[in-house]
């Protein structure tokens, strides 16, 4: 499989073994593609889901990728450890509602679903531990807001029940579904949403992007390798 790496901020794509010395290939929209390995492409396409569905659709349609795996850091709905791995089985974006008009809560109109599947989320998780690696499975919802602790950050946790809420990975599972591409998503835990020390751990993240820009690009290697 041609395999894409898909972060939203620089420092995450600079946690890559090597990526701050790698040159882009193409510049398209404002966004550098690199190829962080033989054959893998990688990206930061900036922060929130346009940023993210703009750079998934061009390494859908410009370089035919045939998965592409999210990754980043998120907030913790529960309370796993800082650092901890997850991987996404299941996505939803909290902040669409059109229930107004008597849609269920979340509904994504035109694929209209209110959840979206990760690419075999169990041959992920036996790659991960190949290498080593545990992680954690569970739902990531998405939506252009960081949340922070307070009534929504509650709310969104009552209703589609999460294990970690970050700000791009639904937006580009959205895009690969709509491309007929597979997607994949794995979050390394940055801070807790109901911590009281939620803004100091975020600033402090640097274990959570270590942890992570050691495993992400061995998964994308093993990915790649599948029929």
């Amino acid at each position: 499989m041609k395999v894409a790496l898909q972060f939203a901020m620089p420092f995450e794509f600079h946690a890559l073994p090597g990526a701050k010395d790698l040159k882009p290939f193409e510049t398209i929209s404002g966004v550098p593609f690199f190829e962080a390995a033989p054959g893998i492409l990688a990206c930061a396409g900036g922060v929130g889901k346009v940023n993210a569905a703009i750079t998934a659709e061009i390494l859908c349609q410009r370089f035919g990728v045939d998965l592409i795996l999210n990754a980043g850091v998120a907030g913790c709905c529960t309370d796993l450890p800082t650092g901890s791995l997850v991987l996404a089985d299941t996505l939803v974006q909290h902040d669409v509602d059109t229930t107004a008009v008597g849609d269920p809560i979340g509904l994504v109109s035109t694929v209209n679903v209110t959840e979206f599947s990760a690419w075999e989320p169990e041959t992920c998780l036996s790659l991960l531990r190949g290498q080593g690696v545990d992680a954690a499975k569970g739902r990531v919802a998405t939506g252009d807001w960081f949340a922070v602790k307070g009534d929504r950050a509650r709310w969104i946790v009552d209703t589609f029940h999460p294990l970690v809420v970050e700000m791009e990975a639904c937006a580009v599972a959205q895009v690969c579904l709509r491309n007929g591409a597979k997607f994949a998503a794995l979050k390394s835990v940055s801070d807790h949403l109901f911590a009281d020390n939620q803004t100091a751990e975020y600033f402090d993240f640097g274990q959570a992007v270590q942890h992570l820009g050691k495993v992400v690009l061995p998964l994308a290697q093993a990915l790649s390798e599948l029929k």
